[in-house]
């Protein structure tokens, strides 16, 4: 890489640390930063799981006041992460890269339109919300599970995937939510990065900035990331999502 290349993967790395913990799609800046740059679709997505773990940790470490009292629920949905991680993993390894070529730009186009829907959709939830089940019940354990196979095979926007359905079914504040959607990708993305670590072509010195960006983004974002204005957060994502997109279809 030159150095304008590390920079430019540091920079995605803060970026997406920081979105990843207040909202969850910092994927959308990472990968297609490292498709920009020459590396193939397979190589970028399982190098950028891996180095974004980093970024997931400090996020959790940051909403940590917000997890007290959360632990049984999380035992449980987080099974229902683990396991769908896994399938999700195993689907992108054994799928042919050109299913993974028409795959993602249509599951990146989906994750564009749920961080736009994102403020309708906790309203709409809001209104709708009574007395849930203390723990979510059997459908949100579901629901965790299939956004842990969406998060193994790409998981852009996972994390808004989960506040959705952990605001229908919990009667939870926003940050409670928020604190466990970051635990749950955290789960998520460490069981894939563990077996991409085994099985796939991971590119060690693209995992190591993606790392230290997020490292420092996952930490920022816990901490100053809700002062941000809310639309200009949503318009970059949808923006690079465009571009990853038009890079994967046309590139």
């Amino acid at each position: 890489m030159t150095p304008w290349e590390v920079v430019a993967v540091l920079a995605a790395g803060v970026a997406a640390g920081g979105i990843n913990a207040v909202v969850g799609s910092g994927s959308l800046i990472t990968f297609p930063t490292l498709l920009a740059l020459g590396y193939p679709p397979i190589v970028a997505n399982v190098s950028n799981n891996v180095g974004l773990v980093a970024g997931n940790v400090t996020g959790v470490l940051g909403y940590r006041d917000e997890l007290r009292g959360q632990r049984d629920r999380l035992l449980r949905l987080g099974v229902a992460s683990v396991a769908g991680s896994l399938v999700g993993g195993l689907l992108l390894l054994s799928l042919p890269q050109k299913a993974f070529q028409v795959i993602v730009p249509v599951l990146i186009a989906l994750a564009c339109v749920m961080v736009v829907v994102q403020p309708r959709l906790n309203v709409w939830l809001a209104e709708r919300q009574e007395r849930p089940h203390p723990n979510g019940g059997p459908w949100l354990w579901l629901g965790v599970l299939g956004a842990g196979v969406y998060g193994g095979y790409f998981g852009a926007a996972q994390g808004v995937v989960l506040i959705g359905l952990l605001g229908i079914f919990l009667d939870e504040r926003l940050q409670r939510v928020n604190a466990a959607k970051n635990m749950l990708s955290l789960l998520v993305n460490a069981t894939a990065a563990v077996l991409f670590a085994v099985l796939a072509p991971v590119d060690w010195w693209a995992v190591l900035l993606v790392s230290l960006g997020s490292l420092v983004g996952g930490f920022l974002g816990a901490r100053v990331g809700r002062r941000l204005p809310a639309r200009v957060l949503r318009a970059l994502i949808v923006c690079v999502g465009i571009v990853a997109i038009v890079k994967l279809v046309y590139g």
